[in-house]
């Protein structure tokens, strides 16, 4: 059996988000440091004092909208000064966007290219330079199924998900040797506020849910964890599809 990490120094990007706040739950340990960041200061200091009550020996709160990059670099040189160091570092920051607004004008599309793509492109870049450095340490990013096929219903939030898995494959294929990890998170629906508009259906899984899978794949040093599991039989399904026959479907 592989060896099970348990990260005590932990960076978590987006943390009001229901499925950083599930994760962060089952990642809890007794001693485990924290450094939040997101944009709503009072629900961070919530979540930082739930993760204290749980057992955390600290939680750190850091308020800024991260989809503004040029304050990144700061941002998470504060967060390493904090902590020491970092064992894990965990990207939930992302947004479903609007597709029918999207789909008819390119500033929207743009904004939802700039929040799930290329700020992630930012924070992602520095932080897998560090850990190549450092030599060791996780970088675990939430993507998506919705990357995998383009779909009608959801194809931008998709697109921008498809290049970021991307992106990641190829920050993991570099910097792999060096010790330092890279983890693809690929939920389906997970019912959250951000999925709060669409319509529920069986393959619908709880926060609590994905955030138990999501730990367990950083403990378990995955590359690429579908949440839930089933997800991985679905999408192989999913992607052997012609694309003839594809764009008659109406997959949701």
């Amino acid at each position: 059996m592989a060896e099970q990490l348990s990260p005590k120094r932990i960076l978590v990007l987006g943390a009001t988000s229901g499925i950083a706040e599930a994760t962060m739950r089952h990642l809890v340990t007794p001693g485990a440091q924290f450094c939040l960041v997101g944009r709503n200061e009072a629900k961070l200091a919530a979540v930082a004092s739930d993760l204290r009550t749980r057992g955390a020996a600290e939680a750190f709160t850091y308020v800024m909208d991260l989809d503004r990059t040029d304050q990144h670099v700061p941002m998470l040189e504060g967060a390493v000064k904090q902590l020491g160091a970092l064992d894990l570092a965990f990207l939930a920051h992302g947004v479903l966007g609007d597709q029918l607004a999207a789909q008819v004008s390119y500033e929207e599309a743009a904004k939802v290219f700039h929040t799930n793509f290329l700020s992630s492109v930012s924070l992602i870049t520095w932080l897998a330079n560090y850990f190549e450095q450092q030599r060791r340490g996780t970088l675990a990013v939430i993507s998506s199924v919705a990357g995998e096929r383009g779909r009608k219903s959801l194809y931008v939030y998709g697109a921008s998900k498809a290049a970021l898995t991307a992106f990641l494959s190829g920050v993991r294929n570099r910097i792999d040797r060096s010790g330092a990890h890279v983890l693809t998170i690929k939920p389906g629906v997970i019912a959250t506020k951000m999925t709060a508009g669409l319509k529920p259906g069986p393959l619908t899984a709880t926060a609590d849910a994905a955030g138990k899978g999501i730990a367990a794949a950083i403990r378990s040093r995955k590359d690429v964890a579908y949440i839930p599991g089933y997800w991985a039989a679905i999408m192989l399904v999913i992607r052997a599809i012609p694309e003839s026959i594809f764009k008659r479907t109406d997959i949701g």
